[in-house]
């Protein structure tokens, strides 16, 4: 496998290498043959990240969520930015860097298979005449969810049946690019910088509380426009949209978990287990306790 960096991780940092064992078990079984991860992370304000590979014998994925950095692959440097996607086809000599003054914080993912050239072609991202893809995507909510999901597998170091799953995720996200590539060309640009910033906000602050001005600022627009605007292009109201995402988050811990219903409630950012319970059968018709034992 090609070699992660190994630079001093900065706080709230991760990386993650699945292991040659587990690896080896992946590249044989039918449910992950065709694509699956080698390694992964996600690198937040990554100052002094540079990496030089000459040999590369898998594939790259680099998802940009803010910040900036410079990549060569064969060829001259080139900047990438907030919302920017990069894919590096195995067998490309390539060099990457943070930049100084506004260092990027990145999702990336090593990884390989039978299927992962056509998964790439797939995706339809412009492939330039050094091999590499790239293609501003934006910074878009779901596709960070999609991260975040496989992101999860490094708890489970040996668990197989968890590293199908980030395989299956890795599809996903692919996938995923495939149908936000010809969206970010059609979009009004200024319809896109005004949602995904506000997605991407919400999603990073489920376990606290975010008000209007926040949401608006995210959006480079007054409150009222911002709300008005929101409602236009959404048919609900940011701050229910919030809350959403917020029993979403809450539903993944009640299936996934045996917190108790006000260890879910604080990890999604109420201090009240009651007011959660009320706002949780609001939106799913059920309380937590009922949810919990419909999915038994």
């Amino acid at each position: 496998m090609s070699r992660p960096s190994t630079w001093p991780l900065p706080p709230e940092s991760f990386r993650y290498v699945v292991p040659r064992s587990l690896a080896a078990e992946l590249a044989r079984h039918p449910l992950s043959a065709g694509l699956y991860p080698k390694a992964m992370g996600y690198y937040c304000a990554a100052k002094g990240h540079q990496m030089v590979r000459e040999t590369h014998d898998d594939y790259l994925m680099i998802y940009c969520l803010s910040g900036r950095g410079r990549f060569s692959v064969g060829g001259e440097m080139r900047l990438m930015g907030e919302g920017d996607l990069l894919i590096v086809p195995a067998g490309l000599a390539h060099r990457y860097s943070a930049d100084s003054a506004d260092p990027w914080s990145i999702y990336w993912i090593h990884f390989d298979g039978g299927d992962a050239a056509d998964f790439c072609a797939h995706t339809a991202l412009a492939q330039h005449p050094e091999g590499y893809l790239f293609h501003h995507l934006g910074v878009h909510a779901q596709l960070i969810a999609d991260f975040e999901a496989m992101m999860e597998t490094r708890h489970s170091v040996q668990d197989l049946v968890t590293h199908i799953y980030a395989a299956s995720q890795t599809r996903q996200i692919l996938s995923h690019i495939a149908l936000l590539k010809p969206a970010s060309v059609l979009l009004n640009r200024r319809e896109s910088i005004e949602l995904e910033p506000v997605h991407a906000l919400m999603r990073s602050h489920l376990h606290e509380t975010l008000n209007l001005e926040l949401l608006a600022a995210a959006a480079n627009l007054s409150k009222y426009h911002f709300i008005k605007r929101y409602r236009d292009l959404t048919g609900t109201t940011p701050i229910n949209r919030f809350i959403q995402l917020k029993m979403e988050r809450a539903c993944h811990l009640l299936d996934t978990t045996d917190k108790e219903i006000k260890e879910v409630a604080f990890a999604v950012g109420y201090d009240d287990a009651y007011y959660f319970s009320r706002l949780f059968r609001k939106q799913l018709g059920l309380s937590p306790s009922q949810y919990r034992l419909s999915r038994t």
